[in-house]
């Protein structure tokens, strides 16, 4: 190594030290990893648009909806196909769509948008069907995929246009749903299809011109000294109406609603009484626009308070060329819920309506909120029990004042170039005892960023290119428990592993790649995955008692003769 790559390794190791700021507003991957022909891809020739995923780890398989068709694929590479079906719109649909203005060959085909496993061990299935959302439930059996041809309406549980972004989930055998249930896509809705239906109002203050994203349960009812429910949370964006702009202003959005939720006994019948939205906040560098959410991924904690939401964010200006990842604890949204003022509509001059603070009195029940202990102590044991007065309050005023701030006060990462598209995070436990978040980005041109937060400092460790040719990463899955990952683009679906610690051949590479999934191997004298490192490793780091910080600041234990400290390394490094 000549002295100018010493100096640069140097530089490499202190620059986090003096210039975090720097590396957290515009990290640079440490590595770049190009298109690979041993990638494990799938794809079938005539078939596009491989947007919808569910991993069963039961079942070794992942599934993968694709246009009209969906593929039960090997877990462990998807590249081996093992069943199939076909779900194709039949000719009359096709030309119905057609005659109503949509094109024939894009537009009025069959988009698998939904796939969920139900509590039997079957799956939920829908797809866009020319326009007319129509779901089916689909078994795996013997190794054969089938469509069990119950088919039943899909309207508010699939969207009609097969490009409109939407989001679901199943809890139990309850479908969750976020969407629009008519044709011109103008009458979005939240929407529980079970034995007790609620939905949405139609009313711009409950939900305007929202783009969905995201959804997921959070079982607030687990050890709750207040009695509380299970919430499902659901993060958009939408029209704002609470600025006043010359122009259509979009803000980001997260909205909560109770899984008990029964709907009002006068006010509100069959509506969601609990239905909450606050903004979210991500600010972005060089931009004065709110910038808009993209993907969500929920990071889960035994205690579920201690859960957190990280959040891919993109400008609504195209002045801008920056994404960033912001991050929000479950407790943080909660309290802004439980504990936040609520905005109020109020009639200005020209009957123009201005949104503020609302400063009188709040009914009791608190509005928006689930039947807790504090409800039933007031004869309260159903949302069909609460008062009208606290039901026509949340009716009118479902938006809170104050925006959710970010876990770590701003963004954990921005980047310039590609925008960032979706994400998914890993709990990794690493070689120093310590648990670390570490987030997998997908971008519109096709590829992985790989980034990890130390003690405040974001590390982007590599960057893998998925696609010979630039292709937006629609969807991100991960298994932790094979320790892959699978992204969904137009063109395939590509799988990777979760690391490949075999990239570092030299001990000083596979400590400055700062890797939570690596370690150097003094048996074998290798870089390799710390779950499958010797137990040499474990031994040293515990020899040299150095804190999580100085172990991925210096170097892997294993790389140091005990004593020696990170001195000895820096020296070890100039010489080379």
């Amino acid at each position: 190594m000549s002295p100018l790559s010493a100096l640069g390794v140097f530089c490499g190791l202190f620059l986090p030290l003096s210039l975090s700021e720097y590396n957290t507003h515009n990290c640079i991957p440490r590595k770049s990893v190009l298109y690979q022909d041993n990638m494990k891809l799938f794809r079938e020739e005539g078939i596009c648009n491989y947007s919808t995923m569910l991993v069963r780890e039961d079942l070794g398989l992942l599934l993968l909806g694709a246009r009209e068709a969906v593929y039960a694929l090997d877990i462990n590479d998807i590249s081996i196909k093992k069943s199939w079906v076909y779900w194709r719109v039949t000719k009359e649909k096709q030309m119905e769509c057609t005659y109503k203005g949509k094109h024939a060959e894009i537009e009025c085909r069959n988009y698998i948008r939904t796939l969920h496993k139900v509590g039997d061990g079957r799956m939920y299935v829908c797809g866009t069907n020319a326009f007319s959302p129509t779901c089916d439930y689909m078994t795996y059996s013997e190794g054969q995929l089938r469509l069990e041809e119950a088919q039943e309406e899909g309207k508010g549980k699939c969207p009609f246009d097969p490009f409109q972004r939407y989001s679901s989930i199943m809890v139990g055998n309850d479908l969750y749903s976020a969407t629009s249930i008519n044709f011109l896509g103008s009458e979005p809705v939240v929407l529980r299809s079970s034995s007790s239906a609620l939905r949405t109002e139609f009313k711009s203050s409950w939900l305007n011109e929202p783009n969905f994203v995201y959804m997921d349960l959070v079982p607030e009812s687990n050890n709750n000294p207040e009695g509380d429910d299970d919430k499902v949370y659901l993060f958009f964006s939408e029209n704002a109406m609470e600025y006043d702009f010359y122009n259509k202003l979009m803000v980001s959005r997260v909205a909560r609603v109770c899984k008990g939720d029964m709907g009002g006994q006068r006010t509100l019948q069959r509506k969601w009484t609990s239905f909450l939205k606050a903004r979210l906040d991500c600010s972005l560098p060089e931009s004065s626009l709110p910038s808009i959410v993209q993907d969500v991924f929920l990071l889960k904690n035994d205690d579920w308070g201690k859960s957190v939401f990280y959040a891919v964010f993109t400008p609504q200006s195209s002045l801008s060329d920056m994404s960033a990842v912001c991050a929000y604890s479950v407790s943080a949204i909660g309290d802004v819920f439980n504990k936040g003022k609520f905005k109020t509509p109020v009639t200005v001059e020209t009957s123009h309506v201005k949104w503020v603070m609302y400063s009188g009195e709040v009914p009791t029940p608190r509005p928006g909120a689930c039947i807790n202990n504090a409800a039933r102590a007031l004869g309260m044991e159903r949302s069909l029990d609460l008062p009208d007065k606290t039901l026509q309050f949340i009716r009118d005023r479902p938006l809170m004042d104050e925006a959710v701030r970010p876990l770590t006060g701003g963004p954990l990462l921005v980047k310039k170039g590609a925008m960032f598209t979706r994400l998914v995070v890993d709990n990794v436990l690493a070689l120093d005892g310590e648990r670390y978040a570490v987030m997998f980005i997908g971008t519109e041109n096709g590829y992985v960023q790989k980034a990890v937060n130390y003690a405040g400092e974001m590390i982007i460790i590599e960057e893998i290119q998925l696609y010979q040719t630039p292709e937006a990463i629609r969807t991100l899955r991960l298994s932790s428990s094979t320790g892959q990952l699978y992204a969904g683009s137009d063109f395939g679906a590509v799988q990777m592993p979760l690391s490949d610690c075999g990239r570092y051949e030299l001990c000083l590479d596979c400590v400055l790649g700062r890797d939570p999934y690596c370690g150097w191997d003094l048996s074998t004298g290798i870089c390799s995955a710390v779950a499958s490192s010797s137990s040499d490793t474990d031994c040293e780091a515990r020899e040299l008692h150095l804190s999580p910080w100085e172990q991925h600041q210096a170097a892997v234990p294993s790389c140091l003769q005990p004593g020696s400290g990170t001195l000895a390394l820096l020296r070890a490094t100039a010489a080379c």
